[in-house]
């Protein structure tokens, strides 16, 4: 079985809604790294000195390839990353080899066995 990680940076109030889309396109489990920074083709606001950035989360997802370009899709379609600047950014890496996942194989093997 090949897999995917989909990284996605949202803004912190998005990430509950994010992370439910993903699970309900086929998305097993995430990891949240929270309070992250950047910034996009702006540069940040500041204010006396303060940085007044929006708080961003990372989400970390490690999804089966054939269910990966849904669950992006269904990430992009409930943040709006596209239609609202600044929102965020979602993106998808090939995954060469990863351990800790068997449990995930056989749950993933018969929903996948469904789709295809």
């Amino acid at each position: 079985m090949h897999f995917k990680m989909i990284i996605v940076f949202v803004e912190d109030i998005n990430t509950e809604a994010v992370m439910k889309a993903a699970r309900d396109a086929g998305a097993t489990g995430s990891t949240v790294i929270s309070h992250a920074r950047g910034e996009g083709i702006e540069s940040s606001s500041t204010f006396l000195g303060l940085t007044l950035d929006t708080l961003r989360d990372v989400i970390l997802l490690l999804v089966e390839e054939h269910m990966s370009r849904k669950i992006l899709e269904e990430i992009e379609r409930v943040g709006e990353f596209d239609e609202k600047p600044g929102t965020g950014i979602a993106f998808q890496i090939d995954v060469e080899d990863a351990i800790g996942v068997r449990h995930q194989i056989s749950k993933l093997s018969s929903e996948l066995e469904d789709q295809l």
